[in-house]
């Protein structure tokens, strides 16, 4: 009985669903669906890789490992001279009597920009080191020449050579094109770990360099939840096709899935300077800043603690002077809101920024200036900033 009704199952089946006649196959062939276009333009999944791997595979040769080794003189502590400690631990070699050297050994990563040698990194990675050691993919071993090294963007550049050239390079991509959510793959080596790749996305743009917790940088970083820890410095941040979009430069400690990048196309502009051993010139005004909306002003104004009272507007909030700064020599006063630069309306701190940074030294700004009641105009003249100690 069972057996009847299976077949009669089968059977309806058969009816109700017939197979495609030849003229429906041949019209199918005829006249491909999007689905067949879309097996035809084959991703590289399915050609049995996937995006990550080709990527990897195009930038992974001209990735780098750099070791940096430096040597310091160091001076003992007072406390060392404390009789106890001579008495138990001098005579045994452990606490030296005078100023001793010591050698500091350091990792990151770095890639090939072009086939005679040349190498992006970061600053911090090369910067004081007496010896750079340069390693390869493919495992060979070259002596690394600093260049040029500029600490206010955290980029250097080194040199390697070899008799014919023909380095692997890797192909600079444009950070201007990039977009919140592409796809962001790090390559690096982390933690002594070579040849590491990790895959986030874009997380944001132009997070300015006081907001991502590096004060002491100019700089409009690419987020990215893409994992980048030490030894990662210097490494790309590159694209899913491979292209490099962004140098890996630093992690939040307090955060967990936050790294920050320089993007590419402001390592263009300071490349050419750092590879013919120049120096980058960047202008400054000697001001703390902060932006100032009209609620913010409000909220300060109605605080009975509040020490000064502040103009109810957009603009920019001077927090502080920098002694001895073009600003302090300008008369620029903490308290004071900018809201125009040479007639250009200012309501962000990063806008402010943006625009001495693209000023040049020496060159002569009229500053709109709310002082209480009062409008003033200010002239400054942007001064060369000090990389900080």
């Amino acid at each position: 009985m069972m057996n009847r009704v299976l077949t009669l199952i089968l059977g309806l089946l058969l009816i109700l669903s017939p197979f495609p006649s030849a003229s429906s196959w041949a019209s199918s062939l005829a006249t491909p669906s999007s689905a067949l276009v879309a097996q035809a333009i084959a991703t590289p999944a399915q050609r049995g890789g996937s995006f990550v791997a080709a990527a990897v595979n195009q930038v992974g040769p001209a990735v780098v490992r750099i070791d940096t080794e430096r040597t310091i003189t160091r001076t003992p502590d007072p406390m060392f001279n404390d009789p106890f400690f001579q008495r138990f631990f001098g005579g045994n070699g452990m606490v030296p009597d005078g100023p001793y050297e010591e050698r500091l050994q350091g990792q990151g990563s770095g890639f090939i920009v072009d086939a005679n040698g040349t190498i992006l990194t970061n600053a911090h990675v090369v910067d004081n080191a007496d010896r750079v050691t340069v390693t390869l993919t493919d495992g060979r071993k070259f002596e690394g020449e600093v260049r040029g090294v500029d600490e206010v963007t955290d980029l250097a550049v080194v040199k390697i050579n070899s008799p014919g050239g023909g380095f692997p390079i890797s192909v600079l991509g444009d950070s201007d094109q990039v977009q919140v959510g592409d796809w962001a793959i790090a390559v690096g080596n982390p933690l002594g770990l070579d040849n590491t790749v990790t895959l986030g996305i874009v997380s944001t743009l132009k997070r300015p360099s006081a907001t991502a917790g590096i004060p002491d940088k100019r700089l409009d970083f690419i987020q990215t939840d893409a994992a980048i820890n030490p030894g990662n410095s210097g490494g790309p941040l590159v694209n899913e096709r491979g292209d490099v979009i962004g140098i890996n430069t630093a992690i939040r400690a307090n955060a967990m899935g936050i790294g920050f990048a320089i993007p590419i196309n402001k390592a263009k502009e300071i490349m050419p300077v750092l590879a013919r051993g120049g120096k980058v010139s960047h202008p400054y005004l000697g001001v703390q800043i902060a932006t100032l909306t009209p609620d913010l002003a409000k909220q300060n104004n109605g605080d009975p603690n509040a020490t000064v009272q502040l103009p109810e507007v957009n603009g920019v909030l001077v927090t502080g002077v920098v002694p001895n700064s073009p600003a302090a020599a300008a008369g620029v006063r903490r308290a004071d809101v900018i809201t125009q630069i040479d007639g250009s309306a200012i309501a962000r701190a990063e806008q402010l920024q943006s625009l001495v940074d693209k000023t040049q030294i020496g060159q002569t700004l009229r500053l709109d200036v709310r002082r209480g009641n009062r409008t003033l105009q200010i002239t400054v003249r942007p001064g060369e900033l000090q990389p900080m100690n």
